[in-house]
């Protein structure tokens, strides 16, 4: 099937709108260091972060967490559980470093629709299904099984990354968490990295996800709303219309 490549650094999950958000990556990793430090987060953009050719995950059997770092991990999964509905904007950064803005809504579990602002007419959704990749301009449609994606493991309803998830990275600096995770279930490869800031409040700002060519996509997130009232039909994959000159 035809694979979009999106330079939507959430503007691809980054599927939200405004200008990237300055965060420092230059992460601490908490005391005691584990056996195999992770090394620092590289920040070169991204191809897509909804490409369904994600890139495989490394075979191993991720980190052996500290205390503090198992405290980290859990209270990124409280926050994902804990969320109802979310939306906002984003800015999606690819590989060559092109931008793509645009509005995202988040309502668990499983659903999730990304807008992207003109001049692209690419919309991105799940029904808690499936994930649709749909290009308004081409006529073209990805669809893939959201269970098949790393997004399923913090939009799942019962969130537990500790249970479901290889723990491949854990950094902390004062005002940032971020934790590096791949599924567990060997058919739903890839790797994403979520980065959260602490103050005033835990709060999503970041995911870095990477393709099957090794291509980073950096997706960071604004002026996010928590618990607003979200309409079902938004999250509705709707068939895509007849290419222009069909009869």
């Amino acid at each position: 099937m035809h694979k979009l490549r999106w330079i939507v650094a959430i503007a691809s999950l980054g599927v939200i709108v405004m200008p990237a958000i300055a965060m420092s990556e230059d992460l601490v990793v908490p005391a005691p260091i584990p056996a195999q430090p992770p090394q620092p987060p590289e920040d070169s953009g991204a191809s897509s972060a909804w490409n369904t050719e994600v890139a495989p995950a490394k075979v191993h059997e991720g980190i052996d967490l500290n205390e503090r770092q198992l405290e980290l991990v859990e209270q990124v999964s409280e926050y994902f559980r804990k969320l109802d509905t979310l939306k906002g904007r984003f800015v999606q950064t690819g590989a060559d470093n092109k931008r793509m803005r645009g509005k995202f809504y988040v309502k668990r579990p499983g659903r999730f629709r990304f807008d992207y602002a003109r001049p692209s007419r690419q919309i991105v959704i799940s029904d808690g299904r499936y994930l649709a990749i749909q290009d308004l301009d081409l006529n073209n449609e990805d669809r893939v099984a959201l269970n098949q994606t790393p997004f399923r493991l913090v939009l799942r309803s019962d969130v537990n990354l500790v249970r479901d998830a290889r723990i491949i990275e854990v950094q902390e600096s004062e005002d940032m968490i971020m934790v590096g995770i791949e599924d567990k279930d060997p058919n739903a490869p890839g790797q994403i990295r979520l980065f959260l800031t602490t103050k005033p409040h835990l709060e999503l700002k970041k995911w870095i996800t990477k393709d099957a060519q090794g291509l980073d996509t950096r997706v960071e997130v604004s002026d996010l709303v928590t618990s607003a009232e979200l309409h079902r039909d938004l999250f509705r994959i709707r068939p895509l219309g007849k290419p222009l000159g069909t009869p």
